[in-house]
Formats: structure tokens, sequence, C-alpha cells
């Protein structure tokens, strides 16, 4: 993978910033929220820079049930090609369900949802991992997701979901550490058992988050300061491999530059502080003494690993210097966090990066997946994937994860009743985040709708999104909306805000011109224009009587 260094998300409310942050390697950019012949002046300075620019997609949905769409995969390879970008970046996630598979109507959830841990979910992701890999024009990475539900009956665990997954599609991993954090609390899964399942040598990079804790339950808001906890995971991520980049995502409530400066130097001296852990040990005589990579049977020799000689990751490795971490994070007010997350991360012992978790009670597996046995010079990374060896998912696999992902998400989104086996408290949790996350858009997406209906207008489309699924894009989304606020069944309205949504919907809602219309119509208006000027200067040349002024309509 490309070596990165440290970046951040780009955001066009934070383009100013960007640009002045010292030190920022490259930036990863919403793939779905630019246009390949319009990118904006900020993201062209920072490519005539020599900023790295990586899209980042959210609306593939490779964890559902059907192939990728076409469409969908020609615009990703477009918007690479636009920004020069050495790699792009997806989801594990499903984000749409219903349609022919299952002859419902097509619903969207307008997030990224959790796939299901399963074989057939494993399987028909592979599937569609590597369709999208035939598509690309550059090598493809796959993020793990916040999650607020859990699955019933799932067979596997996530790490050893994902390696199967990179050992089946040699797909890269975009590794989330503060998706981590939040399965830890949401769901109780162990961050340092995941990060042991992970082949070290197919991380992509890593994303940094902040978020917030709300009745037990965390929220990866990314609109908060990056929290100690998550940037223990970082420490913990870090004392196993060296990430190609690392970068930092905010997308709401933005602070100023130098307060994302602070929180990137953070960053900085989590990574800094823990590959000099890992790379430099010190023997009795103080010398500094580099482990090298090993190889084992089906390994590829010179694959970063993520142990030493002995097959133990960091087994006896030196704590993250406390004070290397300190003086970059006090500004962010994480020291005392970071460098206690660090210097233990370190003084634990650690399997070898890729062994999977054991469950409890069972012996801890080896780097060759046995259990019980000593594999001392063995690499626990996966070799290169032969594609051709895996089994297709098959119709009635993906009917399945049909079937299932249509009942979830009609519970979320569109009221109907829970699925057996979920915790229907976690479901209402998360049908109410959706609603908000989908509040939160169509206030970007239709910024005048906000603007018509004034403070009223959260607790209105609340109000409307509850029971009612989105069935297109949110800009469909947005219009439908106001046709229900217009209706006879939608809220009372003052006069005149009833007539500034109506010409809104009208003018979105009706059929694009024809281009000889459209050209007719701009014509009129410089005319028009052009009219009120003169006739503005000839006011001001002779000053207009009582009756004149009467009948004139202001310019």
């Amino acid at each position: 993978m490309a070596r990165l260094g440290t970046g951040i998300g780009w955001r066009p409310e934070i383009a100013r910033h960007v640009e002045e942050l010292p030190g920022l390697d490259w930036v990863e950019v919403v793939a779905e929220n630019i246009c390949p012949g319009h990118l904006p002046d900020a993201l062209l300075r920072l490519r005539e820079r020599g900023t790295t620019i990586v899209p980042h997609g959210v609306s593939l949905g490779l964890g559902g049930p059907e192939p990728p769409d076409p469409a969908r995969l020609a615009a990703l390879a477009e918007r690479a090609g636009a920004l020069g970008a050495p790699l792009v970046t997806e989801h594990i996630a499903f984000v749409r369900a219903g349609g022919p598979l299952t002859a419902s109507p097509r619903l969207e959830a307008g997030h990224l949802l959790p796939v299901p841990r399963t074989r057939d979910a494993l399987d028909v992701l592979c599937e569609n991992v590597r369709i999208a890999q035939d598509a690309l024009p550059v090598p493809l990475a796959l993020e793990n997701i916040a999650a607020l539900i859990s699955w019933p009956g799932e067979e596997l665990t996530e790490g050893r979901f994902l390696a199967e997954l990179v050992e089946r599609t040699g797909v890269g991993l975009l590794i989330d550490v503060a998706n981590l954090h939040t399965n830890a609390v949401n769901r109780g899964e162990d961050p340092s058992a995941v990060l042991d399942a992970l082949p070290c040598h197919a991380l992509a990079y890593v994303h940094v988050a902040g978020g917030v804790e709300r009745d037990g339950v965390w929220h990866d808001s990314h609109a908060h300061p990056v929290t100690g906890a998550v940037l223990d995971v970082l420490a913990e991520l870090c004392a196993r491999a060296d990430p190609p980049g690392v970068l930092l995502e905010r997308d709401d409530d933005f602070p100023g530059r130098d307060v994302l400066a602070a929180e990137l130097d953070a960053i900085r001296a989590v990574v800094t502080a823990a590959r000099a852990a890992r790379t430099a040990r010190t023997d009795p005589a103080g010398r500094g003494v580099l482990s090298p990579p090993v190889a084992g049977p089906g390994r590829g020799a010179g694959t970063e690993q993520c142990g030493g000689p002995d097959g133990d990751a960091d087994r006896g490795a030196p704590a993250v210097p406390a004070e290397t971490v300190t003086a970059a994070a006090e500004a962010a007010g994480l020291a005392a966090s970071v460098a206690a997350g660090a210097a233990a991360a370190d003084a634990r012992e650690r399997p070898a990066c890729g062994a999977p978790p054991t469950a409890p009670g069972q012996p801890a597996a080896t780097a060759t997946g046995t259990t019980g046995t000593s594999t001392t010079g063995t690499s626990a990374t996966a070799a290169s994937p032969d594609r051709s060896s895996a089994p297709p998912a098959t119709e009635a696999a993906r009917l399945r994860l049909a079937v299932a992902q249509t009942a979830l998400l009609s519970s979320l989104v569109a009221g109907t009743p829970a699925p057996d086996g979920f915790d229907r408290g976690r479901l209402r949790v998360q049908s109410r985040a959706l609603v908000r996350k989908r509040t939160g858009v169509i206030a970007k997406v239709a910024p005048e709708l906000p603007e018509i209906l004034g403070p009223r207008f959260r607790a209105e489309f609340e109000g409307y999104a509850r029971n009612r699924p989105m069935t297109g894009g949110h800009r469909q989304d947005a219009l439908n909306f106001a046709a229900h606020v217009l209706s006879p069944a939608g809220p009372r309205l003052e006069p005149a805000v009833r007539r500034r949504l109506g010409r809104w919907w009208r003018e979105r809602s009706r059929p694009a011109p024809p281009l000889r219309r459209r050209v007719a119509v701009l014509l009129r208006g410089g005319v028009r224009r052009l009219s009120g000027l003169t006739g503005a200067r000839r006011a001001q040349a002779s000053p207009a009587t009582s009756s004149e002024t009467a009948f004139r309509r202001p310019v």
C-alpha cells in the first residue's frame, strides 16, 4: 500500500483550514460529494501542491445482497482518475434493501448499517468485492463500520470476518479505531481481539474520529473531539503494525484550525511513539535491534510482520514513552489518557497479528490456525489470494441475505415489526439515529428548507421521516418532504412561508427544460437585467413623478 502519512478528511466547511494546516500529507474526500469535471478550487490547489487525495465512497453497499451497481462503480472510478488517487476506499456495510430479490419496495437507509457476520454474508461480500476490484483502476480498501446493533446468530468474530475477507479477495483494510471503540461500548467487542486477528500487510490506512456517549450508547458522531479512549485503540493498533497513513475525520460542528492542528499533533505523537517502540528494540547493552521480517509456510517473504522473530508481537517491547505523547496531546486535553493507554498497550503480551481470537476456555490459536502447539518462526499474514478458487456466492445465499436485511431495514425506517432475535431497545436507538442522520443530510442538500421553515424544520422533518422510508436519493427526499408539508395533511404554515416553500418546490420539481429553452430563458434574464440597469440610470437622471413611481415594479 502507498505510504500516505498524516491526513484529514476534506470538507467544504474547513477547506481553508485544511490548506493552512502544517505538515499535512494527504486528504480524503467523500466521493459522492464531488464532481470530477468541476472539482472545488481548494481541492485543485491541494493537488497542485502535491497533496495526495483519496476518494472515500459511502453508497456502493458492498455488504448488500445485490452485485454493486455498475454506474456507481464507474462514478467511483472516474473520481479516482480525476484526483490521481493511489487507491479508493469504501465500507463493509449495506445501505439499501428490498427490490427485485425480495419483490418488495426499494428502501434506502441513508447511512451505513452492519452486515451479519455469517458465512452467507461473507460469501456475498467477497463476490461483490471482486466485482468492484475488476471495475476500479486502483486498489480498493474497505472500512470496518461503527454499529449500534448486533445481528443474532452470527458465526464469525469481526477479526475473523475481516481476515477471511482479505484472504479471499486481497482487498485492503481501512481500520477505523473510533469504530472499534464504538463497537466495544455498544456490542461488547474487545478491540484488542479484533486487532490480533487482522492481517497487517493488508492495512491501507487508519481513521481516527470523535464521538459521544449518551445513555450508555456510543454515537460515532464525527462532531466531537477525539477522546483518549480512541487514541488508546490507535496506540494498540500501532503497537502491532506501522500504518501507511492515519487520518482525522470531522463531519460536523467544525472547530477552528488550531484545534484541528492540535488533534493531528496528538495523533502524530501516538504513531511516532508506537513506531519507535516497535522498530527499535533495546538489548541489555543498550543497542538498538530491529526485528527482521519473518517468512513462513504459505506466506510471502518480506511481508510486514507484527511480531518479532519468535512469532510474538511486541513481547517485552518497551512502553510508549509518555513524555513523547504528552507535549502534543495536552493541547487537545488528551495527554494523560493517551500516555496511559499507550503504555498499557505495549506492556501487555500480544499474539502475532493475524492469529484468530479464541473463545473463552479454548487454547490460544497459533499463527497457522491450530491450537495448543507452538509455531515459532511462522508469519501471521496471509498470502496473496487465488481469487479464482473462491466459490461464488449462490443465489440462495443472496436471497437469504436479502430477506434478512430487508426485514431489518423495514423495521428501522418503515415501522414494521422488529425481526426475531434483535434487541428492540437498540433498534429504536438505531432508528432514531437514522432519522437524525437523514435530517442533517437534507439540511445540507437543500439548505433552503431550514431557511424557509426556520426553527421548526428539524422537528417537522423528523416527524415526517419517522415512518416514511427514503426510496430515492436525498434530493428527491427533500422534494417529497416539501410536498408533504404543502399538502392538506401537512402542518399549518404562515401564508408567506407557504408561498416561499411552494415556489421552491415548483422550481425544483418541474422537468428540466430542453437546452434551447434554457438558453432562451438565460437570454431573456440577461435582457431584463440590462433593461433594469438602463431604467435605473434614467431614473437617476430624471426623478420619477409620484404617478410613475406607483406603477413601476422594483428591479
